[in-house]
């Protein structure tokens, strides 16, 4: 198997960034350089070329759509996220990953427009042919049994026991880490044992926010810190051999071009194709405009199914395409002040009000999050909730009661009208 070439674009200036050569399982061949992106390309030469993207570029999420929506699913994914994101989905890129086959949702990847332009004009003006990109926090190693961080620069990317990885600023390192240990307590308010964490992190790093890991040392059964002498790249090399879940952005209009075998391959296809397909009409045109009417109505099928899964309340779905859009103007008209990222950027900044409360789950719907908060009593979730409505949102506590020796509460965040 050829080795890779591993390319870590720089946050500043995409023609500048690290790499390394690693074998095809992943092992490091060549030790991590800095440098110029046509410095990396003569390195390139018969080798496998992958490229990292900045964590924070990239928002990696989930999204229910019908399994028999086929080839239209990439055209379905922007409506079906739309509520959940701020930006314009006309100025954005969806890449899909791969459904587990015990899984319901489809793994999605979402960046600008704008940044892959950007990204794939530096790689060809360097030389470069890319096979695969890649967001930084989608080779973060995966374990579940254990939550993982990795604290790069001013970015933390923490990855809970067998969920997506999220990425923070790492000023709020506090609430990254706490998002990812388990509640101490199940429903009953018994104790149960948490998980262990597995940290990464550079030495400047470690040195500038031990005490802040070592605050919450608690609510894990372990934190294993391991330091990265020569940055990240090493281990995000390691899973390049078992890379099959993360998200290649590299689909749709910046998918690769073939190689002339491939070319050629694909003209065979086509022939062979095309000489199907006159079989078929000398069978006769009936049997294909039948199979052609069935293929519509599953079509037009799935399409409302898809409605009304993105827009739900809503049981007609006539002119399915002209109220979705507008549905997507109602939320650019709420601005950047709407979205999951500006609710929890004002969660994090509340937080210090509510010392000893533990967000136990959130759920992020229709332009509001949802808060389930366990707490010491009641006039913590009380700060809380007034911290939020301080800073500009609408906090209400829908729910509460005392479990053991905490109080539990439901909190409803919703942007102020």
């Amino acid at each position: 198997m050829a080795d890779w070439l591993l390319i870590r674009l720089n946050r500043e200036s995409p023609a500048l960034g690290s790499w390394l050569v690693a074998d095809g399982a992943g092992r490091m061949v060549q030790p991590p350089q800095k440098g110029t992106l046509l410095q990396a390309a003569a390195l390139a030469g018969f080798r496998r070329v992958c490229v990292l993207v900045p964590a924070a570029d990239v928002v990696l999420t989930e999204v229910d759509v019908p399994v028999k929506s086929g080839a239209r699913v990439h055209q379905v994914v922007p409506f079906a996220l739309e509520e959940q994101l701020a930006e314009d989905i006309e100025q954005l890129h969806f890449a899909l990953g791969k459904r587990p086959a015990d899984a319901v949702r489809t793994p999605v990847a979402v960046i600008s427009r704008a940044l892959m332009e950007q990204y794939t004009r530096a790689l060809k003006d360097a030389g470069l042919a890319a096979e695969a990109m890649y967001a930084e926090s989608d080779l973060l190693p995966a374990n579940p049994g254990q939550a993982v961080a990795l604290f790069d620069q001013d970015c933390a990317i923490v990855r809970p026991a067998g969920g997506h990885p999220v990425t923070m600023p790492l000023e709020a390192i506090g609430e990254a880490l706490t998002l990812t240990a388990p509640p101490r307590a199940d429903e009953s308010g018994h104790e149960r044992s948490g998980r262990g964490l597995v940290l990464y992190t550079g030495a400047p790093e470690w040195h500038q926010h031990a005490r802040e890991v070592e605050a919450i040392r608690d609510r894990f059964d372990g934190i294993k810190v391991q330091l990265l002498t020569d940055g990240p790249l090493g281990l995000f090399a390691q899973q390049l051999g078992s890379a099959a879940s993360a998200i290649n952005l590299l689909q749709g209009p910046y998918q690769p071009q073939g190689s002339l075998t491939g070319g050629l391959r694909a003209w065979r296809l086509a022939a062979a194709l095309l000489a199907g397909v006159i079989a078929l009409h000398a069978a006769g045109s009936a049997t294909e405009l039948m199979v052609l009417k069935r293929a519509e109505h599953r079509l037009d099928a799935s399409i409302e199914e898809t409605f009304r899964a993105a827009m739900p309340g809503e049981h007609n779905a006539t002119n399915a395409r002209r109220r979705m859009e507008q549905r997507l103007l109602n939320v650019r008209a709420g601005g950047e002040s709407s979205g999951l990222l500006a609710a929890l950027g004002a969660l994090s900044q509340a937080r210090p009000a509510a010392q000893g409360s533990v967000i136990e789950a959130l759920n992020f719907r229709e332009g509001a999050l949802d808060l389930k908060v366990a707490a010491p009593n009641a006039d913590v979730l009380d700060h809380l909730s007034q911290a939020l409505r301080a800073s500009g949102w609408d906090a209400d506590l829908t729910s509460g009661n005392a479990v053991g020796s905490r109080y539990e509460g439901r909190i409803q965040v919703k942007p102020r009208r």
